[in-house]
């Protein structure tokens, strides 16, 4: 579970005209850490739960600062998961070397009549600086920047969300402000209205995931992209449709107005290592490029064919940019197929037939008079324990061992090969800490420009870098369009007991 806490009071802020009242976010996480931790299902898995924070909320460094492990007991938060949504407006201050507002989340909503988090605070921050009305403290943007380096040094965390090239990539009307636990759902969420007894007025739209993932090489093996994508997302709305959660209104109402999915895939790294083509060259961003883009359009085309068979769109389609055709217009003025000899070869193989322009035109039309019954169609979570399963690597980043060593409670010493390895084709299963978060963050950036949701990314660093290489990191992936970052890993030493003494892994098995 994921929730925003950027509408909440600031530390010190006024309740009832009375100043220096309110506690802030920090009581609230704890709460919340307490009851993630009691929900465990039956002893089998701790309840799991993340918070999302406006990086302009005044309560923002004393929010990071809870993940230090210096941290005073009484404010640190262990198992709850931090999230950080951050708009453009922080970058470009933080460029110029320049001071960033923080601004009170109860003067915000008193004086533009909406809470704190639907206000997009790049095009309204130089308004809210000059408005006395608002109460507001300010920091070093960089001075920012650095202590989330800091703490994701630390602890991996926060996760950050970037929200206007998030807002920007959004097909649906309406704004994205938050994620969930592994930030790759990104939907438009609607606040319920309660009465002073608790109960509705009105009932708002929250967010179900309906997630399942594609297996890349066994897609590929098959041939047939168009049958593979069609069936997952039967699959997956038929989840959607019978996920009714009573017990939380707002969510079943959500999930019934959007019928909102998330196709992912897993495989990446294992099916272009088998192939003999490195993760970190042109030729795996374009192969990426090309498998998203055919995805999206069977995502789409499939939605469409079940608004026909339903006679039914999904809540708010006509806002959208569906509706309008905009969506399709990067589809239709260029084509999306591949261009070098290496990519062209990986499709023919198995004969694998690639939808083009005048597909992508007939699509546009078909949707624009059909509509769609999803309202979103894509999500690539991590797939830690399904890829396993799947003997597939995780998601689409790299390995992160070429031979993972795991302890697997009562089991003990688990080795997990990657893959398609053998002694052939080794030199294409470099681990994600070789290829650098660069070349992950290019991957990552083909694929999101066709994704409509998140890409759960996790940036690898070697255990050489610095919490500079870590700003860095983020500051490329913003400009190249990502629009969320999930954990950052550093390399460590083997874990005790984990140890291989022989100089070869593969040869211990």
């Amino acid at each position: 579970m994921a929730l925003l806490l950027s509408n909440l009071r600031e530390l010190g802020a006024p309740i009832k005209g009375i100043e220096n009242q309110s506690s802030g976010v920090i009581p609230v996480m704890k709460l919340l850490e307490d009851g993630f931790s009691y929900a465990n299902q039956l002893g089998a898995r701790q309840g799991a739960g993340a918070v999302y924070l406006n990086a302009h909320h005044p309560d923002i460094m004393r929010f990071l600062d809870t993940k230090r492990e210096n941290a005073d007991e009484k404010i640190r938060i262990k198992t709850l998961s931090l999230g950080v949504v951050i708009p453009d407006i922080t970058f470009e201050l933080a460029k110029k070397n320049e001071d960033m507002y923080l601004f009170s989340p109860y003067d915000v909503e008193r004086v533009y009549g909406k809470p704190f988090a639907d206000i997009s605070v790049t095009e309204h921050y130089k308004a809210m600086v000059d408005d006395p009305r608002i109460k507001k403290t300010k920091i070093k943007a960089r001075e920012f920047f650095q202590t989330i380096a800091e703490i994701q040094f630390e602890s991996g965390y926060p996760y950050i969300l970037f929200e206007d090239t998030a807002n920007r990539a959004n097909p649906i009307a309406g704004r994205i402000n938050m994620s969930n636990l592994c930030s790759e759902i990104l939907q438009v969420n609607t606040p319920s209205v309660l009465n002073e007894d608790l109960n509705y007025e009105e009932i708002g739209n929250d967010i179900s995931c309906n997630l399942g993932s594609l297996n890349i090489a066994t897609v590929m093996d098959s041939g047939n992209l168009g049958d593979a994508v069609e069936t997952a997302i039967r699959a997956l709305t038929a989840v959607s449709e019978m996920s009714a959660v009573n017990s939380v209104p707002s969510v079943r109402q959500g999930n019934d107005d959007s019928h909102a999915i998330g196709l992912g895939q897993m495989n990446l790294h294992g099916y272009l290592g088998r192939e003999k083509v490195h993760y970190d060259t042109p030729e795996a961003v374009e192969f990426t490029s090309v498998y998203f883009a055919a995805v999206a359009y069977h995502c789409l085309r499939t939605s469409c064919l079940l608004a026909q068979e339903k006679k039914q769109r999904f809540v708010g389609f006509s806002q959208s940019t569906y509706a309008s055709g905009s969506y399709f217009d990067k589809y239709i003025s260029r084509d999306w197929l591949p261009t070098s000899e290496t990519v062209r070869a990986l499709f023919a193989k198995n004969g694998m037939q690639l939808p083009t322009r005048a597909d992508w035109a007939q699509l546009k039309a078909d949707v624009m008079e059909h509509g769609l019954y999803n309202r979103n169609l894509q999500a690539i979570p991590p797939t830690g324990s399904i890829s396993y399963i799947n003997n597939s690597t995780s998601s689409i980043h790299p390995i992160a061992s070429r031979i993972e060593i795991r302890k697997e409670g009562k089991i003990g010493r688990v080795y997990y090969p990657a893959p398609f390895l053998s002694n052939d084709n080794m030199a294409y299963y470099r681990d994600a800490y070789e290829i650098g978060p660069n070349a992950i963050i290019d991957v990552y950036a083909a694929a999101t420009e066709h994704v409509d949701q998140g890409l759960s990314l996790t940036l690898f660093f070697p255990d050489t870098a610095t919490t500079r290489d870590i700003n860095k990191a983020q500051i490329y992936a913003w400009k190249k369009g990502i629009k969320t970052i999930y954990y950052i890993r550093l390399r460590q030493l083997a874990l005790e007991g984990t140890e291989v003494k022989s100089a070869c892994v593969s040869c211990t098995l």
